[in-house]
C-alpha cells in the first residue's frame, strides 16, 4: 500500500466549467459538514451548550426580524444586478451550477442545510467571540468566489453584518438561520427559473 504524503496535494484553482454536478455537491456538503463541526466544536469550548444555542424562542418575533431584513436583502440584490455591470457581480457562474438544473426540492434542501451551517459557525460561535464586524470580514473572506470584485465583497460583508445584527436583536439564531435560509432559497429559485438572455 502506497504512503500518503501531505505534502503530495497541490491546491489548484478549478474553473467551473470543469466541475461535475457531483463533485459539485460533494463539495458543498463536505464544506457545510466540516462547517458545521467546527461551529459546535468552537461553541464546546466556549463552554456552552449548543443544544442552548438552538434553543426555540417562546414568541415569534425572530420570524419578523429574518423576513424583515430577508426583504431588504433580496431589493439591494435586485437593484444591485440591475445597476451594476454583470461581470462585476460575477461569482465565477458556481451558483449558476448549483442551482439552474437542480429540482425544487434540493434547492430547499441546500439552502437549509447551508443556512443552519454556516449561521451556527458564524453567528452561533464566531460572532460569540468576535463581534460581528470581525465575523462579518471573516464571511465575506470565506466567500472567495466573490473578492475578484469589491461590490460583490462588500455586499457579503454586509449581509453578515445584517445578520449578526438581527442575532443580536432578536436574541436566537433562528433569526439569522431563517433570513439566510430565505435569501438562499430565493436566489436559487430564481436561478433554477431564470430565462436564458
Amino acid at each position: 500500500m502506497k504512503k500518503f504524503k501531505f505534502g503530495e496535494i497541490k491546491i489548484k484553482k478549478v474553473d467551473p466549467k470543469h466541475l461535475t454536478d457531483k463533485l459539485l455537491l460533494v463539495n458543498l456538503y463536505i464544506t457545510q459538514g466540516l462547517t458545521l463541526i467546527i461551529g459546535l466544536i468552537w461553541i464546546l469550548l466556549q463552554k456552552r451548550n449548543p443544544i442552548h444555542v438552538f434553543n426555540f424562542p417562546e414568541n415569534w418575533h425572530f420570524v419578523l426580524w429574518g423576513l424583515g431584513l430577508a426583504a431588504i436583502m433580496l431589493v439591494v440584490d435586485f437593484l444591485l444586478t440591475h445597476i451594476v455591470p454583470e461581470d462585476s457581480m460575477d461569482d465565477g457562474g458556481i451558483n449558476d451550477l448549483l442551482f439552474r438544473k437542480r429540482p425544487i426540492w434540493h434547492i430547499f434542501f441546500i439552502a437549509a442545510i447551508v443556512s443552519v451551517c454556516e449561521e451556527i459557525l458564524f453567528r452561533g460561535a464566531i460572532q460569540y467571540a468576535f463581534g460581528p464586524y470581525w465575523t462579518s470580514i471573516l464571511f465575506a473572506v470565506i466567500h472567495v468566489r466573490y473578492l475578484r470584485h469589491w461590490i460583490p465583497t462588500g455586499w457579503v460583508f454586509l449581509s453578515s453584518y445584517g445578520l449578526g445584527y438581527i442575532y443580536i436583536h432578536s436574541g436566537t439564531l433562528w433569526a439569522p438561520i431563517a433570513c439566510h435560509f430565505l435569501i438562499d432559497l430565493f436566489s436559487g429559485l430564481v436561478i433554477r427559473y431564470r430565462r436564458e438572455t
